[in-house]
């Protein structure tokens, strides 16, 4: 398993090693010693797993969770292919406003590591596109939020909007400025904080039952 650094504060592309012979592969995606090595201080409790499978040309994003809480992410993709992105919107966060853009396909299994306070999306580049998420939280609706994916001060690199699927939710969604106007990104004191508790809290939480990926 090998890693590299994203050009955000506390992003990690995690690269698994894959084992092949005449019944098929194997891959451990998650090695817990290996976070330690990269200075994740070891993984997150596990709160939360979830799928969501899109059609090529659906957008899903820009995601984030209201901090506090704040959720810790590990997502890959295990069939088809998308064009993953990070934004940085956390408020005082050495590297805010910093965009990364990752390709994901089920043959690799490359993971990445996403901290609180870390918006997420991505655009589902085949039919069948699988991704699959690790998160320290469990979904509560009012603490999850959306940045508009088509947001000029963020630029991601997309097709023209009348190409994309998004949902109704999606394309609403505020600016970042406007969201920052009322208090509602994420702060980067407070996501380390969130960060630091996933890893050694066992507060319970008890969400509703919903999605919001």
């Amino acid at each position: 398993m090998s890693t590299r650094p994203l050009g955000i504060e506390g992003a990690h592309v995690v690269m698994p090693p894959r084992f092949d012979d005449e019944r098929g592969h194997f891959s451990p995606f998650l090695l817990d010693s290996q976070l330690h090595e990269i200075g994740a201080d070891g993984m997150f409790a596990l709160r939360q797993g979830a799928t969501s499978v899109s059609r090529a040309g659906v957008a899903r994003g820009i995601h984030f969770t209201r901090t506090p809480p704040g959720t810790t992410k590990y997502v890959m993709c295990t069939a088809g292919r998308v064009r993953d992105y990070l934004v940085d919107l956390r408020v005082g966060s050495p590297t805010r406003g910093v965009v990364e853009s990752v390709l994901l396909d089920g043959h690799d299994l490359t993971c990445l590591l996403i901290p609180s306070g870390v918006g997420h999306a991505f655009h589902s580049l085949l039919d069948g596109s699988r991704m699959v998420y690790l998160m320290s939280g469990e979904y509560v609706p009012e603490d999850e939020l959306a940045v508009d994916l088509y947001d000029p001060e963020i630029g991601l690199d997309l097709p023209d909007p009348r190409e994309v699927v998004l949902s109704e939710r999606d394309r609403n969604a505020p600016s970042a400025a406007e969201l920052e106007a009322s208090g509602m990104l994420p702060d980067y004191e407070e996501s380390l904080r969130a960060d630091a508790m996933a890893r050694g809290s066992t507060a319970d939480r008890t969400p509703a039952i919903g999605s919001a990926l």
